[in-house]
């Protein structure tokens, strides 16, 4: 299995490390050929509209858009804002793909940076640490598209969604030790 890791900006090393981990062929995507021959990718957490304005210069975003269309892929924060279809602003790329709304840096400034301990129902139950790092919430999913909330916050924000072979997570699971996410999107890949 080869699973890339969207390297442009942000926590990439992370994801690619943990997939290494785990025995998983990791590569860093840079250029649209090295899409060709993967099985899956990872969008990392980062700078969205940083993320967004690289994928522009380096041709990346009709190639994304494309191999996303067909095999899966996962956005972790700053990616959960790249895969959604509105984030309430025109002018930043985004791949437009998940029938979600997205609020930006939901929670403030990376002061207000925060972990707490979720409940996510594909991985059991034992609460999964997530570290949310500036990041984003679900405000809205068309669930009559298939969009499934796999995580809420206790005050039911939206955290985690999956949408077929989609999987967004406004948090960043490459930052803990548990491995259980990363476990799961493999498994999404294997099933196909």
């Amino acid at each position: 299995m080869k699973i890339g890791v969207l390297a442009l900006q942000g926590a990439f090393i992370e994801h690619v490390s943990r997939l290494r981990s785990l025995g998983v062929d990791a590569i860093e995507v840079r250029l649209p050929e090295q899409l060709e021959d993967l099985d899956g990718l990872i969008i990392p957490g980062g700078e969205s509209t940083t993320i967004g304005k690289l994928a522009v210069e380096f041709g990346l975003v009709g190639p994304l858009r494309h191999f996303a269309e067909q095999r899966p892929v996962w956005g972790t924060c700053a990616g959960m804002i790249f895969l959604a279809k509105d984030i309430g602003i025109d002018r930043q790329p985004i791949l437009g793909l998940m029938d979600i709304h997205v609020n930006r840096n939901a929670f403030g400034r990376q002061v207000d940076s925060f972990e707490t301990d979720l409940k996510i129902a594909p991985l059991g139950d034992v609460p999964f640490h997530a570290v949310f790092i500036r990041a984003p919430i679900v405000t809205e999913t068309d669930a009559g598209k298939g969009v499934d909330v796999l995580a809420q916050l206790e005050d039911g924000r939206i955290v985690a969604v999956r949408q077929g072979h989609l999987l967004a997570t406004a948090f960043h699971p490459e930052l803990t030790d548990d491995d259980r996410l990363h476990r799961y999107f493999i498994q999404m890949i294997e099933k196909g």
